[in-house]
C-alpha cells in the first residue's frame, strides 16, 4: 500500500515545520559571517594597534595604505582588461559591423594571412576535451614531478583545472613556401583570452596559490618536419615563438602579492624569461611522432646566419637628468640594450652627453627570417628607475636582403632622438680554405668592448652516453655534460640514476679561431664536484674531417674503461656575404699596428698595406710572403700501427654436405678496416685454425673514437659466411705501444684472433734510419709486404705567381704528388694564379734513401710547374723537416711552392730488439756509441721483447738477395757482415724467444731498508692442453719457513703472453737479502687445482741488488 503524500503545511516527521526545521541551519550561517566580518575587521585594525604598540611613526600606515590602494588600482585593471577581452571575444562579430560604415567586398583578400574559421569551429568544439587532457597531465604527470623535486614540496598539489569554455583562437595562418621541400612551415597568430581557474597548495605550509584568467597573444610558428613517406607522413612537430609574444596573468591566493607595484613589473618579466627560455627562439619545443630521429637536431638547428651588430653612436637623444628641483635641465647618461629573441646584450654607459659614441659590436644567431627582429632600447642610467629614452626595431630578414645596412633609425615612443647601427649578414660555409682571409679581416675590426670577432661557427650535439663510472663504487649517477669553450659554458639537463644518460642536447659557439681554441666536455655528477668523465678536442681536427663534422663516439679520460660518449659536432666558417675573399689576399703574417691617438677611439695603421676598407673591399695591394708554412700543429703527428695478423683458432663450420648430413669446415679469410683504409687477407681452404702471417701498415692520427675493426667470413661460391667480428681502439693501441694476444671474436659462438699490434710514433733521430733498414729486410711475410722504415707527412700550403693559362686567362690550379706509387691529389682552386689549399697528406716509406716525393702542379691536364725533392735531403735537415718556398721546374720564373715536408723514422719492437742485442754482443764502435740512443737498459721501455712470429727461419734467406729482389740499395762493405750478424743475431734471438720466459725487475732500496720485485710479464708460455691457459706467479725468499714471503699475482685470463705490472715489497736487510732464494713459479689456474708451468729460481747474491736491473729469465718446464 503506497504512503500518502504530505498535504501542504502539515508538520513534518520530527513534529516541526520546514521552516522551522531550516532555521538552525541559517542561523549556524549567520553566526559563521558575523564571525568572519569579524575577523576581517580584526585583521584591518590589527596593523594600526601594532604601529602604536611599538611605538612606529604613522608614515608606515600611510605606506602600507599607498601599497594597497596600488595593488587594488593594478587587480581592477587586470580584471577590466580580461573583462574587455572576453567581451571583445564574445561580440567580435556585432562590434566589428558597428566600428565599420559598410561590410569589406567579397573580392578584398589579404594577401599573407590566410583565415582559419574552420579551425577555430574544430577548437571550439574540442576545447573541453582538450581541458580533459591538459587536467589529466598537470594533475598526473606534472605534479608527481614538482613534488619529488623538493622535499619542500611533498604536499604539492593541484586543488583545482578548469580550462574553462573560452578555447584559443587563431586569427590568421601564414603558409612559407620556402625552398626546403622536406618540411611544411606554418605561422599561426593567436588570442587566447581564457576564463581559466588553476589553483595549487602545499598543504604543509598552509600555502595556496593559483591563477584566474590568462591573456597570451602572439604568432606562434609550426615547423612539420621531415616530411616522410610512411605514416604519419610527418617525422616531428616543432613549437616557438618567433618574438616574444604578450602575456598577461591574474593571479590568486599568495600569488596576488605579484600584483603589488613594483613587484608586478619584475614579476612579469621574469615569467616571460621563463617562458622565453622554453618557447622563444632560438628555444624550441619539439615533439617527435616516429622513432629513430635525431631530436637535438631538429631541437637545435643550424642558423640561417649571423648578424654582427655595430651600434655606433646616438644622437638628439632626450634630457632627463634635472638639477635644482626641475629649474636647471641637464643631459642623460645613455645605455642601450640590444635583443634578438632571447639573446640579450647592454651596452655600457656614456655619461653625461646627448649624443653618446659607443662603437661596440655584438654577434647574435639568426634562425627564421623573416620573423625575428632586432630590438634596441635606450635608457637613461639612474640610481632610482632608468628613463625611456627611446626604442627602435627592425626585421632581420632585411639585412639578410641587404648584406649591409648602414643607417641612422629613428626612436620611437618619444619625441626626438636617433641611433646608427650598422648590419652585416654573415652566411655560413663548410670550406675551411676559406678560413684564413676570414681571419685576416676579422683582424682589422677594432671595437670598443674589446669583442673579437668571430670566424666560425660550432654547434655541439650531446646525444649520450655508455657505461660511465657508478658513483662511489655502486651507485647509479644522475649524469649530466658541461661543454666549455674559452670562457663560454653550457649545461645539459640531469639525466637521474642512469650510467647510460640519453640527453639529446645542443650547444652554439662563437669561435674566434679553430687552429687556437679546444672543446673541453665534462661529464659530471648533478653535485657538480664528482667527474664521471672528460674530453678535449682541439678544433683544428675539425678543421681537417670531412664537411667540417665530427659524427662519432669519442671515448672518456678520466673514466671507466669503457665510458664513451656520442656526440654530433659542426663546425661553419662565416663569411660576410658584402666582402669579395678572391681579393683578399691569405697572407698569415702582416703588419698591423695600433697607434693610440687623440680621440677616445683607437686608429689602425696599416703600415706595409691596405687590407680591408670600410665599404669592403678596395684596392689591395700585395700583402708580404710569408716565410713559412701556416701547418697547424697536428702536422706530422700522426703514426702508424702495424698489425699482424696471425692466426685464427676454433672457427666455426661452415662449409655443408649432403644438404648437411656431412660437417664439414670452413674457407676463412679477414677483412681488415681502418677508416677509410681496408684490406684483406688470403683465403685459407678448409681450415678452422688457419693461419695467415701477413702484414699491414695504416697511418693514423691522434682523432679519439677511431677503431680497426676484423671481420672473418667464409668464402662460399654465392653469398660468404659470417664467421666472428673484433673491434679495438687505436687509443688502446697507443697507449700499449704492442699487443700480441687472442682476442675472442664476437657476435658468434667460437672462434679467436692472433693479432700482433704496433704502434709506431714518428722519430726524429735519422741516425737509426740505417738499423731500421736492416731489421725491416729480416721481416719476412706471406703478403710479401716489405715494412716501412719512415713515414712522410706534406703539408701543401700554397702557391705563388704560377703561369697563366694560354698566356692570359687565371688557371684553376691542383697538385698532385707522388712517392714510390702511391699517388694524392689535392683540391682544385678556381681561376687564381695565387691558390691556397692548406691540405695534408702521408705516404709510407720503404727506404728515404733512395726514394723521392714528386710534386705537379696542374691545371686540367696542363703541367704548370713541376719539384722533386729527395728525401735523403730530409735526413741532414733539423727535425728531418724542411718548411719553405721551393721553385717550381718548368713553370715561371718566380713560380713558386710553399710546402712543409716531414719525415719520422718508424722504429718497431722488433728494430729495438735487434739493435740491443747487437749492443749486448760487440759493445759500441767509437762511431755507433751516439747510434745507440735506444739499446738495451734499465727501463721498461727498452728492454729486449719477443721477436716478430712473422719472422721465418733466416737462414732460409738471405739478405742480400731480398736486397736485390726489391732493389733496395745497400753498401758492399756493409753487406757481408751486416746480412752475417743479422743471420746470427736472429738465430740466437729465436733460440731465446722460443721457451717461455718471464721479466723481472729487481732492486734494493737501501733508503727504505726493502727488496723491491716488480714482476713485469711472461712470454710463450707452454701449452699442456688445447686450452689457453690462465696464467698467475706464485713467489716466495727461500729459506722461509713461515712463508711470510710468499707472494701471489693476479689471474690473467686465456693467454700465453700475461701482462702483470705488480710490484713487490719486502723488508729485509741488505746483509739477509743476499742470503736469499728468490723462488718464482708460474702457474695455471684451474677450477680445484693450479698446474706448474714454469719454475726459476734466482740466489740473489749472485747479483748486484744496489743497480735497478730489468732483464727476461728463461722458466725451467715440469
Amino acid at each position: 500500500m503506497e504512503p500518502k503524500p504530505r498535504e501542504e503545511g502539515a508538520p513534518a516527521a520530527g513534529g516541526g515545520s520546514l521552516e522551522e526545521a531550516g532555521a538552525p541551519r541559517q542561523a549556524v550561517t549567520e553566526v559563521m559571517a558575523l564571525f568572519t566580518r569579524f575577523g576581517k575587521t580584526m585583521l584591518w585594525l590589527m596593523p594600526i594597534y601594532l604601529t602604536g604598540y611599538f611605538g612606529l611613526s604613522v608614515s608606515f600606515l600611510v605606506f602600507g595604505l599607498l601599497v594597497w590602494m596600488g595593488w587594488k588600482v593594478q587587480r581592477e585593471s587586470k580584471w577590466k582588461r580580461l573583462r574587455d577581452g572576453l567581451y571583445l571575444l564574445e561580440n567580435e562579430e556585432t562590434l566589428t559591423k558597428e566600428r565599420t560604415s559598410k561590410s569589406l567586398p567579397a573580392w578584398i583578400n589579404f594577401q599573407d594571412l590566410e583565415r582559419a574559421e574552420w579551425l577555430n569551429k574544430v577548437l571550439r568544439q574540442a576545447w573541453p576535451f582538450v581541458g580533459q587532457y591538459l587536467e589529466k597531465l598537470l594533475v598526473n604527470s606534472i605534479a608527481p614531478i614538482i613534488r619529488n623535486s623538493n622535499n619542500h614540496l611533498q604536499t604539492f598539489a593541484f586543488t583545482k583545472v578548469s580550462f574553462g569554455v573560452k578555447p584559443l583562437k587563431i586569427h590568421g595562418v601564414q603558409v612559407h613556401s620556402g625552398a626546403d621541400k622536406r618540411q611544411v612551415m606554418l605561422d599561426l597568430h593567436i588570442s587566447y583570452i581564457g576564463d581559466c581557474e588553476i589553483n595549487v597548495e602545499v598543504k604543509k605550509y598552509f600555502c595556496k596559490a593559483g591563477v584566474n584568467g590568462i591573456q597570451l597573444h602572439g604568432m606562434l610558428r609550426v615547423i612539420l618536419e621531415p616530411l616522410i613517406g610512411d605514416m604519419p607522413l610527418v617525422g616531428a612537430v616543432t613549437l616557438f615563438f618567433v618574438r616574444r609574444p604578450m602575456l598577461e596573468i591574474n593571479w590568486t591566493g599568495l600569488t596576488n602579492l605579484l600584483d603589488i607595484p613594483g613587484l608586478s613589473s619584475k614579476s612579469d618579466t621574469v615569467l616571460m624569461d621563463t617562458i622565453a627560455s622554453f618557447l622563444v627562439l632560438p628555444n624550441r619545443i619539439t615533439c617527435p611522432l616516429v622513432a629513430e630521429l635525431h631530436v637535438a637536431e631538429l631541437r637545435s638547428p643550424l642558423p640561417r646566419g649571423i648578424v654582427r651588430i655595430h651600434l655606433i653612436e646616438a644622437a638628439s637623444l632626450e634630457s632627463k637628468d634635472t638639477y635644482v628641483k626641475g629649474l636647471i635641465k641637464g643631459k642623460s647618461d645613455p645605455y642601450a640594450i640590444v635583443r634578438v629573441g632571447t639573446q640579450v646584450f647592454m651596452s655600457k654607459t656614456i655619461n653625461e652627453t646627448v649624443n653618446p659614441k659607443w662603437n661596440e659590436m655584438y654577434e647574435v644567431i639568426v634562425h627564421e627570417v623573416p620573423g625575428q627582429l632586432l630590438e634596441v632600447e635606450m635608457f637613461d642610467k639612474d640610481p632610482d628607475q632608468d628613463d625611456f629614452l627611446g626604442r627602435m626595431q627592425l626585421d632581420l630578414g632585411e639585412v639578410m636582403k641587404n648584406v649591409v645596412v648602414d643607417e641612422w633609425f629613428t626612436l620611437k615612443d618619444v619625441e626626438r632622438g636617433k641611433v646608427h647601427l650598422k648590419l652585416e649578414w654573415l652566411t655560413l660555409y663548410s670550406d675551411p680554405a676559406k678560413l684564413e682571409q676570414v681571419l685576416l679581416i676579422n683582424n682589422s675590426i677594432v671595437t670598443q668592448n674589446s669583442e673579437e670577432p668571430s670566424a666560425a661557427i660550432m654547434v655541439v650535439y650531446v646525444d649520450q652516453a655508455q657505461d660511465l663510472p657508478l658513483k662511489h663504487g655502486s651507485r647509479e649517477p644522475n649524469p649530466l655534460v658541461q661543454a666549455s669553450l674559452l670562457d663560454k659554458t653550457f649545461e645539459s639537463r640531469t639525466v637521474y640514476n642512469t650510467n647510460g644518460p640519453i640527453w639529446e642536447d645542443a650547444f652554439t659557439f662563437f669561435v674566434q679561431n679553430p687552429n687556437q681554441q679546444e672543446l673541453e666536455i665534462q661529464v659530471k655528477d648533478d653535485d657538480r664536484q664528482l667527474s664521471l668523465g672528460s674530453l678535449a678536442l682541439p678544433l683544428s681536427q675539425l678543421l681537417m674531417s670531412p664537411d667540417m663534422t665530427f659524427d662519432q663516439w669519442f671515448p672518456l679520460e678520466h673514466s671507466g674503461r669503457n665510458s664513451q660518449i656520442y656526440l654530433k659536432i659542426i663546425m661553419r666558417v662565416l663569411i660576410p656575404d658584402a666582402i669579395d675573399l678572391e681579393k683578399i689576399p691569405r697572407a698569415r703574417k702582416f703588419t698591423m699596428e695600433k697607434v693610440q691617438g687623440s680621440s677616445k677611439s683607437d686608429k689602425i695603421n696599416v703600415t706595409t698595406t691596405k687590407l680591408v676598407e670600410a665599404s669592403g673591399v678596395g684596392s689591395l695591394m700585395h700583402a708580404p710572403l710569408p716565410t713559412e708554412s701556416s701547418a697547424p700543429r697536428s702536422v706530422g703527428t700522426e703514426g702508424v700501427i702495424r698489425i699482424h695478423l696471425m692466426e685464427a683458432e676454433n672457427l666455426i663450420a661452415k662449409d655443408n654436405f649432403m644438404r648437411g648430413m656431412v660437417k664439414g669446415k670452413s674457407d676463412p679469410y679477414v677483412k681488415v678496416r681502418a677508416g677509410a683504409q681496408s684490406f684483406r687477407s688470403r683465403t685459407i681452404k678448409e681450415n678452422l685454425n688457419p693461419k695467415w702471417h701477413e702484414m699491414y701498415e695504416v697511418i693514423v692520427n691522434h682523432v679519439p673514437g677511431q677503431e680497426l675493426e676484423f671481420e672473418l667470413f667464409d668464402k662460399d661460391v654465392d653469398k660468404d659466411d659470417f664467421l666472428g667480428r673484433l673491434k679495438i681502439g687505436y687509443k688502446d693501441i697507443m697507449k700499449s705501444k704492442l699487443m700480441d694476444e687472442w682476442f675472442m671474436l664476437n657476435d658468434v659462438k667460437s672462434g679467436k684472433l692472433h693479432l700482433k699490434l704496433e704502434w709506431l710514433p714518428p722519430s726524429t733521430n735519422s741516425v737509426i734510419l740505417h738499423q731500421v733498414l736492416q731489421a725491416n729486410r729480416t721481416i719476412f711475410t706471406q703478403n710479401e709486404v716489405e715494412p716501412s722504415a719512415a713515414i712522410l707527412t706534406v703539408y701543401l700550403d700554397r702557391a705563388h705567381e704560377l703561369p697563366m693559362k694560354k698566356g692570359k686567362k687565371l688557371p684553376n690550379p691542383m697538385v698532385q704528388l707522388t712517392v714510390d706509387h702511391t699517388t694524392f691529389k689535392s683540391q682544385v682552386i678556381n681561376s687564381t694564379d695565387l691558390p691556397i689549399w692548406e691540405e695534408s697528406f702521408s705516404f709510407l716509406v720503404k727506404n728515404p734513401n733512395v726514394d723521392h716525393l714528386e710534386v705537379q702542379v696542374k691545371d686540367d691536364g696542363h703541367t704548370l710547374g713541376t719539384l722533386t725533392i729527395p728525401l735523403s735531403e730530409l735526413l741532414a735537415s733539423k727535425n728531418l723537416t724542411l718548411d719553405k718556398w721551393f721553385p717550381l721546374e718548368n713553370s715561371g720564373p718566380n713560380s713558386q711552392i710553399m710546402l712543409k715536408v716531414i719525415l719520422g723514422i718508424l722504429v718497431s719492437d722488433h728494430s729495438s730488439e735487434l739493435f740491443s742485442i747487437q749492443s749486448m754482443d760487440q759493445g759500441p764502435t767509437s762511431h755507433e756509441v751516439e747510434n745507440l740512443s735506444f739499446s738495451a737498459s734499465a727501463s721498461d721501455e727498452c728492454e729486449p721483447k719477443p721477436v716478430s712470429s712473422l719472422v721465418e727461419d733466416p737462414s732460409s734467406h738471405s739478405v742480400g738477395s731480398f736486397a736485390s729482389e726489391h732493389n733496395v740499395n745497400i753498401p758492399d762493405s756493409e753487406s757481408a757482415s751486416s746480412e752475417l750478424d743479422l743471420r746470427q743475431r736472429m738465430n740466437r734471438k729465436m733460440d731465446v724467444s722460443e721457451s717461455p720466459q718471464i721479466k723481472l725487475t729487481l732492486l734494493y732500496s737501501m733508503q727504505h731498508g726493502k727488496l723491491l720485485l716488480v714482476v713485469r710479464s711472461c712470454r710463450n708460455l707452454c701449452l699442456h692442453s688445447k686450452e689457453i691457459p690462465d696464467p698467475y706467479v706464485s713467489l716466495i725468499l727461500l729459506p722461509d719457513k713461515n712463508k711470510v714471503t710468499k707472494r701471489k699475482t693476479s689471474v690473467k685470463k686465456k693467454t700465453i703472453n700475461p701482462e702483470y705490472n705488480e710490484t713487490y715489497e719486502f723488508e729485509v736487510s741488505m746483509e739477509e737479502a743476499v742470503k736469499r732464494t728468490l723462488d718464482l713459479t708460474v702457474k695455471n689456474s684451474v677450477s680445484f687445482m693450479s698446474k706448474e708451468i714454469g719454475k726459476l729460481q734466482i740466489d740473489l747474491s749472485q747479483l748486484d741488488l744496489t743497480q735497478e736491473r730489468t732483464q727476461w729469465f728463461d722458466l725451467k718446464e715440469e
